[in-house]
């Protein structure tokens, strides 16, 4: 199968094709999520909401028809070393990994089939909770059909980051979609004067 994610989508049978993107335009009219009032949302929400406007608008107006296919989203990272840094203190310490479940919420309200390969072969009953995610690969199932992935990247600046986020075809790695936001420092703890942050103090967006 050719690898170019206008030939992969192209390569459907013409008659089922032409079926899934008239379902699937229908289905976009009749379930697209209304814009959520904006008191109703917290303050990462609404930007989160925002991101995933422009990046699913592109999607759509490129491939319509990809509502039909599977997307896995991964935690966004910091761009100069492109891995999640434990020791990192700073007010946005937690955005990637909300981004992550943000946008997989998003992506299944604008009915994109979402897979969370973070879902273990069992329930994991424990001494105080029962779960079902993990992040043990022996619990995990082996390798899942994908055809899209949803990441991104943050880039650090001196009130917030920059978020750019990407929708990546699997099979040839090319970008079929992309978006751009910025998100303030004050995102989580907008009225915090003072705080403890995993054992440093925190006063005014600066650390003791």
């Amino acid at each position: 199968m050719n690898s170019d994610p206008i030939c992969y989508l192209q390569e459907m049978p013409m008659k089922p094709y032409l079926l899934v993107v008239i379902c699937s335009l229908l289905a976009s009219c009749a379930a697209e999520p209304p814009s959520p009032p904006m008191e109703n949302l917290g303050n990462v929400e609404v930007h989160t909401y925002d991101l995933a406007e422009e990046l699913f608008g592109m999607l759509d107006a490129r491939y319509p028809q990809t509502r039909q296919f599977r997307y896995a989203v991964t935690t966004f990272v910091p761009v100069a070393s492109l891995k999640y840094a434990v020791g990192r203190q700073h007010p946005l310490m937690l955005l990637g990994h909300q981004l992550e479940q943000g946008m997989m919420t998003e992506a299944s309200r604008r009915g994109y089939i979402t897979q969370d390969f973070k879902i273990s072969n069992d329930i994991l009953v424990e001494e105080q909770a029962d779960r079902v995610l993990s992040r043990d690969v022996k619990q995990l199932s082996g390798a899942q059909a994908v055809d899209f992935y949803i990441t991104g990247t943050l880039t650090e600046q001196q009130n917030g980051a920059v978020v750019n986020a990407r929708i990546v075809h699997a099979q040839s790695r090319t970008v079929v979609a992309s978006a751009t936001r910025f998100f303030p420092d004050d995102l989580f703890w907008r009225d915090e004067q003072v705080t403890l942050r995993d054992g440093m103090i925190y006063r005014h967006g600066t650390m003791e």
